[in-house]
């Protein structure tokens, strides 16, 4: 089967990285859903249920659910466990949809060889006692190849041309509309999905 890739250099890069994963996983056809908490015990990762942290005090723990539960997708620890397995926790105010993207992106950083991010530690006086080490770049690539892996371009054009919307799409790969959203656009798919939808 011949893949088609995205028409722009990063898209095709982040496509072929994606269809590895997706091989890795042992997928057949581009329009078959990838499930990422498998791919995760691959990439010796352990998905905690939030509840199951117990070391997060309850004021860390109200302002995660709360206020903060808007800020935060999930996050990796930066210390592996004994096991050498790295502890990821997920959003637990997030559906099931938007945890694929994030889990995915958390499976991408470890296929592509990233290290991880140190996150800023304030003490009782509002002092940063580290900052965080951001990389764009690095973030960036992660995402797109994750959600190139859920999605993937010559199944979203399949579909696209078969008149599914958004939704539907998104319902077929287990991922939110906005991932679905997201690809289509970055994939330069977004004329053609429109032109499709209006026809029937």
């Amino acid at each position: 089967m011949i893949k088609e890739f995205p028409p722009t250099e990063k898209g095709r890069r982040y496509e072929m990285r994606a269809q590895g994963l997706r091989q890795f996983a042992g997928l057949k056809s581009d329009t078959d859903r990838l499930d990422p908490f498998e791919l995760a015990a691959h990439a010796n990762l352990l998905v905690v249920p939030f509840e199951e942290v117990l070391a997060l005090g309850a004021s860390a723990r109200e302002h995660l659910l709360g206020v903060g539960k808007d800020a935060w997708s999930g996050g990796a620890a930066s210390i592996p466990l004994p096991d050498g397995r790295t502890l990821i926790i997920l959003n637990p105010t997030h559906n099931k949809n938007r945890h694929a993207a994030t889990l995915m992106e958390e499976v991408s950083h470890v296929f592509l060889g990233h290290k991880a991010n140190e996150l800023a530690v304030k003490d009782s006086d509002g002092k940063t006692t580290k900052t965080r080490d951001y990389n764009h770049a690095i973030e960036e690539e992660a995402y797109s190849t994750g959600a190139a892996a859920l999605v993937p371009y010559s199944g979203l054009k399949k579909m696209i041309r078969e008149g599914k919307t958004v939704r539907e799409i998104a319902r077929h790969f287990a991922v939110s509309s906005a991932l679905v959203e997201f690809r289509i656009k970055i994939s330069r798919l977004w004329a053609e999905y429109e032109e499709h939808l209006f026809k029937g």
